[in-house]
């Protein structure tokens, strides 16, 4: 059989064998060929993916699974395979749940392999496999099968494993640990004296990890071989480098991958950095030949990981965050213990035991002093006296290894601030192009990486920042690079006559430096090392620059990044073989990448050009004067600092800042990585205050319900629906589970109450509805995170009230409400207006946005001194989610839409910050006029209305004194025309629609009089509310105002809420309450740094409730590089990670959108979802799609012309068949009348994208009759859109791909309304384990497109469940035939009847 690749043919031979595996018939030597045959070989990775996908997993691997009767083969080929899960990124432990009995048997089984009582040794390619497969446990402790045992690994009773002055040390460090160690012992004395004399030690659970290390410090001292290996490239020509053997390198770096995860959770973390430490495993790899090998370069990243980790500044029991005086503290002790020891115990270092502690803890002063000690007395010392290490371990009788140990133990580190304040922002090119921390697009998850991992927990709020600062800074480096490359490509360096570069290309992106000079360096801060600011002018001409090009490189503003590149080409030229062997530097010629930030842009005369401070009048600007650029730029400080010492040390033979010779920009939205950089580093040098009822849960400990607002301290108990009822049907419908009492405001039963409501809620259940728990399964909890118990029906008690009249004119009336919330919304909004954390989970169709808009009315309504900040991660989404909060209750001047995505809002009014500003200085002048009319009516001097100030005398002493006297001399007369006869403002409401008094009635007349009070003194407010805008001159001030004070609900996109962060924290921004839409697409850290837009009062945060509002079955955040989705996991967000921990939450269950028959396609993935009504009446849901048989329908497509999908770039996926295909049922479409923005195009891949745009252009764009359809994008693009008629092309024909994915099946499945038709290869797609609920629909229906030929337009009257005289339709070139038929007697029927 062939090693290359397993055919197709071969996989079906094996796949007859474990088809019926339900039978009793099971043939474990079948596990163990295909183990041995397929597996277990060097070529091993397609054969893996191909068995995966077959599901010999779910199949034959798991059913008949014997803990005691499997093979070791079946047990290794099951580790295997959810290996591949995990590295495929689809779900792993699905299967197990089926016999989740059996799965302790299973892993106990699997921890039996380190039992040396197998038939055979493992291989270190099968150790690496099972090493991986235990990574993959330690990752998956949501789940609570997995959890359970992986815990017991690392767990108390690991600490039998230390050695003697360890455990001591440790128990000195942490007495409270020391009841439960007894406890331990008496336990454990207890069970030896049922079961007979056990030595604790040999307990699996006991030495499986002390095991593993030291089959990991074997390997690494045997992994590198000292003969040479010719057949390896070595580093220098005839140089005799010792070999390194692959198979024991990957073992160590998966190993040390393996260690860093167990150190960065702290569950895992308690007891195991002790034992780590105890067996110095980080000095011993550092002493290792791997790691000063010239491959080794990834292992020594990891290790480094690792010791930062094992030295992480945190209490490891209590899960505290040290301090910097804490860890000032514990260093200097630890020195001061260590002095002491010296003065007593060793003469030779007595001057050192003298020392100050800040010479001593320096590495070359203590490794100096060091070397005075004999190896006897420098073991004796490390062993015996600091017990750093037992005497017994083989590697004490190594000085290098004694040495490093002690003065690793006691050398100061750099503190975790320093190190990241040390971290230059800008991307150079050694960081650019080191594959282990920047991989290529194309990692295949083959081996770890130099990163760190986005998991479940953190240790602490600055390790969570760290990480994310890492990988956002990574990702960013990633996305420059491609940029640089691409540039590179078009600029066409070559070597010049006079042996500089010369550039022959062009790059849009990129201009040739004329001169480039560093005109200020400024000095350090006290306390730092690096220069305060770095300036330098750079110039560039536009001269040849097409217009547009021109115009955006004159159109260079403050702040904008910029990167400096030096490109120097060799002067010999290579051919394509020997260029494919260098790396992307090598081959351009590109030494530095140094990255700025723009200042100022001058023209040829020296002039200022895109001024934003104001020195420069609108009435004095001219257009810039030549074709030479001056930008004035700030270099990164650290950067430079560091290049200066790199230059003075000899590292660099040449000053870098005199080689640039290019000049590249970015795209403004592509180039904003900088400042979130600054505000992630911002936020690790900040004392940083997170609500205490949040704190525990971002960390990812804790009760997960804890911060619920049922087990909050200050829940609201009695809320303002407003008009969230329609009636009181629809509010005794809302609490399902609950008593609905009403009540009159004295208490008595209310027989006939009518909305609004002021309701009284129980805290013991929110509306009866179940919240659902985030865990494995979903399973439903009490609102307070409990199971849901049998208990008595709570009572919710309702008082209608009558809310008071807001005045006599049509603009006065409120809004009203028209969205019948069903039961769950309520409880969504019922959550969300209380304290504490919301999550709400909306499936596509279930009125997110309803439900979002309808939690800020109220809160504005209840809490009207609170302000809310709304963010959203698209600009689309927060327009959707503004626009609808416009036509509710609050008033437009409390509105506020920061950002770019302004302008799109499909309103009259403008909400960004200037829009506001000049809106209310409108308002200004047209409420002055109404208090000038006010004032003429009341025969008051008209310069009551001069300013807002004179408007307030106004009110006190000429409007509000008549109002107190006509209320008494009401008072003392209450005769039917009192109120006509004597309120003071009749004039001036001459001109209400209706009369304001009847005169027969003084109840309603007092209450049209208050009516109109309530108008005036709601217009006085305004005015005083402008009074601010009045005395602030400058535009800039009254924006500020508006935003730092005014506003009180403010909404921004996340990447606006990085970007802007040091701005509002300058204005002393502040909210109180937090919704944030799309949750589930947005990146952890840009979730998080919305939290901390203001600074803290008092120590405490003012942040009182979060809402977040998302999908985590949809699409997570965008991460373009694969290696940071699969191994860092940077695609996760923070509400996918909160619903994983557990957290409750709320899931709208009735979708809206979509025929019920096209949303059973996706709402399997769903618990419960439902319809909403208007999809089971409105009758378009009723109507079949005129043309077609069916609304939806699988069609399956062949090669066309000899070609399935086809790949002419790499990634570049496509299918021309498919593509035909779906634009002539396009064509069809509209030949038939559907309109063709009812109609839009999707496809899982950006190649097909492209390759449909090419045949509608070639086809239909310019014929009338058919035109381009709504939009032709990407599934993930179109996320969080829909339309009527969806034709979707599924593109692959070998592999499934990324479709794997079960969001992006989701996502796909649920945009369709009316009609949805899916075009892909039945035989690939139906057989995906993961697709399987939505393709057995799928293929219940025919696969040949079936069509009704005798519904000539669009709409038809056929009822949606009558297929009609259906017309299978076969293949491509039968449906090109079809479309000309109908265009023909089309284009014929418009021939006879012209259109006039």
């Amino acid at each position: 059989m062939s090693h290359v690749k397993m055919t197709l043919e071969e996989l079906e031979k094996y796949r007859e064998r474990w088809q019926s595996w339900n039978s009793k018939d099971f043939d474990p030597n079948l596990v163990v060929e295909i183990y041995k045959n397929e597996l277990n070989v060097a070529t091993s990775s397609q054969r893996v993916r191909v068995l995966e996908i077959s599901q010999y997993l779910e199949n034959y691997l798991w059913p008949r699974f014997n803990a005691e009767t499997a093979s070791l083969e079946h047990v290794l080929s099951i580790i295997l395979m959810v290996n591949e899960k995990f590295r495929e990124n689809v779900p792993a432990w699905a299967c197990f749940h089926e016999r989740e009995d059996v799965f302790p048997a299973f892993f106990n089984r699997v921890l039996s392999l380190k039992d040396d009582k197998e038939a055979r040794a493992m291989s270190i390619r099968e150790k690496t496999n099972y090493l991986l497969f235990m990574i993959h446990c330690f990752q998956s402790l949501e789940d609570e099968k997995v959890r359970i045992p992986v815990l017991k690994l690392v767990s108390l009773p690991l600490w039998h494993s230390l050695s003697p002055g360890r455990v001591r040390m440790e128990f000195c460090q942490h007495p409270q640990l020391l009841d439960h160690w007894r406890k331990l012992l008496k336990r454990e004395a207890r069970e030896g004296k049922r079961g007979g004399a056990i030595n604790v030690k040999e307990k699996l659970e006991v030495r499986f990890l002390p095991n593993l290390l030291e089959e990991f410090l074997d390997i690494l001292q045997s992994s590198v071989r000292s003969e040479t290996d010719e057949d390896h490239d070595m580093e220098g020509e005839g140089e005799s480098t010792p070999a390194v053997d692959f198979d024991s390198q990957l073992f160590c770096e998966r190993f040390a991958e393996f260690l860093i995860d167990l150190l960065s959770q702290l569950p895992t973390r308690r007891f195991v950095r002790a034992l780590v430490e105890d067996r110095a495993i980080v000095v011993k790899s550092r002493l290792s030949a791997l790691y000063a090998h010239p491959r080794g370069a990834l292992f020594r990243q990891l290790i480094d990981l690792l010791e930062f980790y094992q030295t992480y500044e945190i209490n490891d029991q209590t899960g505290t965050q040290f301090s910097p005086e804490d860890v000032e503290l514990n260093h200097s002790s630890r020195v001061h213990a260590l002095q002491l020891r010296l003065f007593k115990s060793v003469p030779k270092l007595q001057s050192l035991a003298l020392s100050n502690v800040g010479f001593v803890d320096k590495r070359n002063q203590l490794s100096k002093a060091i070397s005075l000690l004999s190896a006897e007395e420098l073991k004796d010392l490390v062993c015996r006296n600091l017990q750093l290490v037992s005497s017994e371990d083989p590697w004490t009788d190594r000085v290098d290894f004694l040495k490093e140990l002690l003065v690793t133990s006691f050398e100061r580190r750099q503190s975790q601030r320093e190190s990241i304040n040390a971290l230059p922002l800008y991307p150079n090119e050694k960081v650019m192009w080191d594959e282990n921390l920047v991989p290529s697009i194309n990692y295949t998850g083959a081996g770890p990486l130099a990163l760190p991992k986005l998991n479940l927990q953190f240790l602490t709020l600055h390790d969570y920042l760290l990480r994310n600062f890492n990988l956002f800074r990574l990702e960013s480096t990633y996305e420059i690079r491609e940029d640089i490359h691409d540039v590179l490509k078009r600029m066409g360096a070559r070597y010049g006559d006079d042996g500089e570069t010369v550039f022959s290309g062009w790059a849009k992106m990129a201009n040739p430096i004329k001169s480039f000079k560093i005109t200020e360096v400024k000095a350090a801060k006290i306390g730092e090392n690096k220069p305060a600011a770095v300036i330098a002018e750079v110039g560039f001409t536009t001269k040849g620059l097409r217009g547009d090009n021109r115009s955006e490189w004159d159109a260079l503003k403050e702040h904008d990044v910029l990167f400096l590149l030096t490109v120097r080409v060799p002067s010999s030229i290579l051919g394509k073989e020997e260029l494919a062997k260098l790396s992307i530097p090598e081959q351009f010629g590109l030494q530095f990448v140094r990255g700025c930030e723009v200042i100022e842009l001058h023209d040829e005369e020296g002039t200022l050009m895109n001024d934003f401070t104001g020195r420069i009048k609108r009435e004095d600007w001219k257009p810039p004067a030549g074709e030479a650029r001056t930008v004035v730029v700030s270099l990164d400080n650290v950067q430079y600092q560091l290049d200066m010492n790199a230059a003075a040390s000899g590292d660099l033979d040449t000053n870098v800042y005199e080689t640039f010779n290019l000049l590249m920009r970015r795209k403004p939205k592509e180039n904003n990585f900088k400042a979130i950089l600054e505000s992630i580093r911002d936020l690790m040098n900040e004392d940083l205050i997170v609500p205490t009822w949040l704190h525990d849960i971002l960390l990812g400990y804790g009760n997960p319900a804890s911060a619920q607002w049922k087990n909050m301290p200050d829940p609201l108990e009695l809320v303002d629906f407003k008009d969230t009822f329609l009636d009181a049907q629809h509010l005794r419908e809302s609490f399902p589970s609950c008593d609905v009492q009403f009540v009159t405001q004295d208490g008595d039963e209310d027989l006939t109450p009518k909305p609004p409501f002021h309701v009284i809620l129980p805290k013991s259940t929110s509306g009866g509805n179940k919240v659902k728990s985030g865990k494995r399964k979903g399973a439903d909890v009490s609102a307070d995170g409990a199971a849901d118990p049998t208990s008595e029906r709570q009572k919710v008690v309702a008082k209608a009230y009558v809310p008071p009249d807001p005045g006599p004119y049509p603009q006065d009336q409120p809004k009203q409400n028209t969205v019948k919330f069903t039961p769950v919304q309520v409880d969504a909004v019922i959550s969300g207006v209380q304290p504490g954390l919301t999550m709400i989970v909306g499936p596509p169709g279930t009125g997110k946005t309803d439900t979002a808009v309808q939690i800020l009315h109220l809160l504005y309504h209840n809490c009207p001194m609170q302000r809310t900040l709304i963010i959203t991660h698209s600009n689309q989404a927060l327009n959707d989610l503004f626009e609808k909060i416009m036509q509710r209750d609050v008033p437009a001047r409390y509105l506020l839409r920061l950002g770019q995505g302004e302008q799109e809002l499909d309103t009259d009014h403008s909400f960004s910050r200037q829009g506001r500003v000049n809106a209310m200085l409108k308002r200004r002048l047209d409420l002055l006029s109404e208090v000038e009319r006010l004032a003429k009516t009341l025969k008051v001097p008209e310069d009551a209305a001069y300013t807002c100030e004179t408007a307030a005398y106004f009110w006190l002493l000429h409007v509000l004194s008549r109002w107190e006297e006509f209320m008494a001399g009401c008072a003392e007369s209450r005769d039917p025309g009192v109120v006509k006869e004597r309120f003071p403002f009749k004039e001036y409401f001459n001109d209400t629609p209706r009369p304001l008094f009847s005169g027969t009635s003084y109840v309603r007349d007092m209450e049209a009089a208050k009516g109109c009070f309530r108008h005036l003194k709601t217009m006085f407010q305004e005015l005083e509310e402008c009074r601010a805008f009045e005395l602030l001159k400058s535009t800039a001030d009254r924006a500020n105002y508006l935003m730092a004070k005014q506003a009180k609900i403010v909404a921004m996109t996340c990447t606006h809420a990085a970007l802007k962060r040091r701005d509002f924290l300058d204005l002393n921004f502040k909210y109180d309450n937090l919704l944030m839409e799309e949750s589930a697409q947005i990146l952890e850290i840009e979730t998080f740094i919305p939290m901390l837009l203001q600074r803290h009062t008092d120590g405490r945060a003012r942040l009182k409730r979060c809402i977040l509002i998302g999908d985590h079955h949809q699409l997570p955040p965008v991460v373009k590089n694969l290696a940071f989705q699969k191994y860092s996991h940077m695609d996760q967000s923070l509400f996918t990670r909160f619903v994983r921990l557990g957290v409750p939450y709320i899931q709208l269950n009735s979708q809206g959108r979509a025929r019920p028959s096209i949303a059973k396609l996706y709402n399997w993935r769903y618990k419960e979802l439902g319809d909403l009504p208007n999809v089971l009446q409105d009758p378009a849901y009723h109507l079949a799609n005129a043309g077609f048989s069916y609304e939806y329908q699988l069609v399956n497509v062949e090669d066309y012309e000899g070609f399935g999908e086809t790949e002419p770039v790499q990634y570049f996926y496509q299918n021309l068949g498919e593509a035909e295909y779906v634009v002539s049922v396009f064509m069809y479409m509209r030949l038939l009348g559907y309109p063709a923005e009812k109609i839009s195009i999707l496809t899982t891949y950006n190649g097909q994208k492209q390759l449909i745009r090419d045949v509608i252009a070639r086809k239909c764009s310019n014929n009338p009759l058919f035109g381009r359809p709504s939009k032709v994008t990407t599934v993930d693009k179109f996320q969080g859109q829909q339309n009527d008629f969806i034709l979707l092309s599924l593109v692959r024909t070998k592999v499934v791909g990324h479709l794997r994915d079960v969001r992006r099946l989701v996502v796909a499945m649920s945009r369709a309304r009316l009609g949805l038709y899916v075009f892909c290869r039945r035989s690939l797609f139906e057989n995906c384990y993961e697709l399987l609920p939505t393709f057995r629909l799928l293929l219940q229906r025919p696969v040949d497109l079936s069509l009704v030929l005798d519904e000539p337009t669009q709409p038809t009257q056929r009822p949606v469940h009558q297929i009609g005289g259906a017309y299978p339709v076969r293949g491509l070139q039968e449906m090109v035939h079809i479309v000309q038929d109908v265009y023909h007697r089309k284009t014929a029927v418009m021939g006879a009847y012209p259109i006039g």
